[in-house]
């Protein structure tokens, strides 16, 4: 593990454009960089699966004399990034991580990406994710054509799904951003995984139009990054309402991390600290002293449902719906992990009163958090009770993380939350901290990530090469 540096390749978004407007660099530069790391360095993880040189060059060369002309579009302009592939690129292939779709072709740009195209940032590389962002179940690390993303710490261990590649190629510095998307974890656990930070936003808050769907009333699309300040400006350039999206809100979005030194109210999750690992636990209380300076900090306990088997059903019923025209094909023999070649048949077979039960006891549950949530500016609790596991692990511990009430509970609910790394578990693997926020407070979640991290240089380290 190494500290701090001030080159080019670690550099945080915010830096970058500083740099860029000081003459320091250019779009062209970074993005030929990033394409460079990206097939040498990144490749060789997993993390990568289509890079897009054609276009990142021709969208440079636009910011680059765009700037030159006093034309600036704001934080990302000239920024390069990679995106998860179920995020539909102008004929550019988007596999969704499966062999079925490995050639698959759409001839428009996603909502998001359309977005980051507006904000002046550069698009290098389609990035690996677990096949059908984890749809059928899987339990191992390989479950995509691309093969398992290996993490960026120790090529031994798993990344974390479905958003690997997004988060090893951030880590890696092969790309300063990325996005990704969570139906239920997929964003905080590869981002804690690989120490890097990552933004679940709202339900709501981002358009998914373009977006490969698992579960319509789940999904949610956000950014992965260095730092929590670089998850608010990316943010702020793909949060907003859409014509398109009946479920993309028109609440607008502008990124004003909220400081509040002192009068912060923080809830400790019970049992934040259930089955984790030693040095998680240490990292854990460490960041709690940092939190008490910063606040009032309270245990909290959550409100007692059957978070798990909610959040399940839905989303195994939801996602039969999505791949039903796969499931009817028999092509999911095709498909990489071996329980994922029959797990769309099971989920098919939930009937529609258990998804309705479902659903009414979702609505108490968004109910009861809400007022739970008016009395805390965040929920705080480790990403994950273990740091990345083994890759021959997986199975074991996939288990154990999906019956983790906590996870299902926020997503069901649609709550937004942030991971950052928080210090060194077993085998140099990163430890990570989670804080949750009420619905459309992502400036307050942020805003307090930030404060843990102006004290602190975790989110500053990067794995040696």
């Amino acid at each position: 593990m190494t500290g701090a540096t001030t080159d080019l390749t670690w550099a945080t978004v915010r830096e970058l454009g500083r740099r860029l407007r000081a003459g320091e660099t250019t779009p062209t530069e970074l993005a030929r960089r990033c394409l460079e790391r990206l097939d040498r360095v990144a490749r060789p993880y997993n993390a990568v699966v289509t890079l897009t040189p054609e276009r990142a060059l021709r969208e440079a060369r636009l910011a680059e004399a765009e700037l030159a002309a006093g034309h600036d579009r704001g934080p990302l302009h000239g920024i390069p990034y990679g995106a998860k592939d179920l995020l539909a690129t102008a004929n550019i292939p988007t596999s969704w991580g499966a062999a079925p779709y490995r050639d698959q072709v759409f001839p428009t740009d996603a909502a998001v990406i359309e977005r980051l195209h507006g904000a002046g940032a550069v698009l290098v590389a389609k990035l690996a994710m677990i096949e059908l962002a984890g749809g059928m179940g899987y339990r191992t690390a390989d479950a995509s054509f691309s093969g398992p993303a290996l993490n960026a710490w120790d090529r031994e261990a798993f990344s974390g799904g479905s958003s690997s590649g997004s988060a090893v190629a951030v880590a890696l510095g092969a790309v300063p951003f990325a996005i990704g998307s969570e139906t239920s974890g997929s964003i905080v656990a590869p981002a804690a995984y690989c120490g890097v930070s990552g933004l679940r936003p709202t339900y709501g808050r981002v358009s998914r139009r373009g977006a490969m769907a698992l579960s319509w009333t789940m999904d949610k699309l956000g950014p992965i990054c260095r730092t929590a300040d670089d998850c608010g400006l990316v943010l702020a350039a793909i949060a907003g309402p859409d014509p398109e999206d009946p479920t993309a809100s028109a609440r607008p979005y502008r990124y004003e991390p909220t400081r509040l030194e002192g009068t912060w109210r923080i809830g400790v999750v019970s049992g934040a600290l259930d089955e984790a690992e030693p040095e998680v636990a240490a990292s854990f209380e460490r960041s709690l002293a940092l939190l008490r300076d910063l606040g009032q900090v309270g245990d909290v306990a959550l409100p007692e449902y059957p978070y798990v088997e909610v959040g399940r059903t839905i989303l195994q019923a939801e996602g039969a719906s999505a791949f039903e025209e796969l499931i009817a094909s028999g092509r999911l023999t095709e498909l990489q992990a071996p329980e994922d070649r029959t797990g769309g048949y099971g989920a098919a077979a939930i009937s529609a009163v258990d998804y309705l039960r479902a659903q009414r006891i979702r609505g108490r549950i968004c109910r009861d958090l809400d007022r739970l949530l008016e009395r805390y500016d965040a929920l705080v609790l480790p990403t994950s009770p273990n740091v990345a596991p083994s890759l021959d692990e997986v199975p074991r511990l996939a288990a154990r993380r999906r019956r983790r009430p906590i996870g299902s509970a926020v997503n069901v609910a649609g709550l937004p939350g942030i991971s950052i790394p928080n210090g060194v578990g077993r085998l140099g693997r990163p430890t990570a901290l989670e804080l949750v926020g009420r619905a459309w407070s992502e400036n307050r979640i942020l805003g307090l990530a930030n404060a843990l991290q102006e004290r602190t240089d975790w989110h500053a380290r990067h794995p040696d090469e």
